[in-house]
């Protein structure tokens, strides 16, 4: 059985496979625009850098959807997607989630419901920039 285990933030997400004790990397994603500022992401016309919906800064409204916070879900959706995919081609048994509070959550949100049925274990950590080492030994006891 193949347990599937992300390691993953709003930048980076690290995916492992685990059978029986091995932990070995498969697939590390990067999505550059998760890093940056609020600022670098908004241009003047308030719109992001990718033009494709309107942002309004959570100063000048109240609303919370800045375009960090979008940025994040577009690569949640992305890694999503590829989870989707490793549970469709039937090489992914049992799933574990390891990302910071607020990326958990929007991971969970993205990840469809016959995935999400395959996740074992959560934990609300940055590990991104983690050794292999210190990866294994957080997760070691989430079976």
């Amino acid at each position: 059985m193949t347990t599937y285990i992300v390691v993953a933030d709003a930048a980076r997400a690290r995916i492992f496979t685990r059978d029986a004790l091995k932990l070995e990397e498969q697939v590390d994603l990067s999505h550059p625009e998760g890093r940056l500022h609020e600022g670098d992401l908004v241009t003047d016309q308030g719109s992001d850098v990718n033009n494709e919906v309107p942002v309004r800064s959570s100063n000048s409204s109240g609303e919370h959807d800045t375009a960090k916070q979008h940025e994040a879900e577009i690569f949640a959706r992305q890694v999503a997607d590829r989870l989707y995919q490793a549970r469709v081609d039937n090489t992914m048994n049992k799933l574990i989630l390891v990302a910071p509070p607020r990326f958990l959550g929007q991971l969970r949100d993205k990840i469809d419901g016959p995935t999400a049925k395959l996740v074992i274990h959560t934990l609300a950590k940055d590990l991104t920039k983690a050794s292999l080492h210190d990866i294994q030994e957080a997760v070691s006891d989430l079976r």
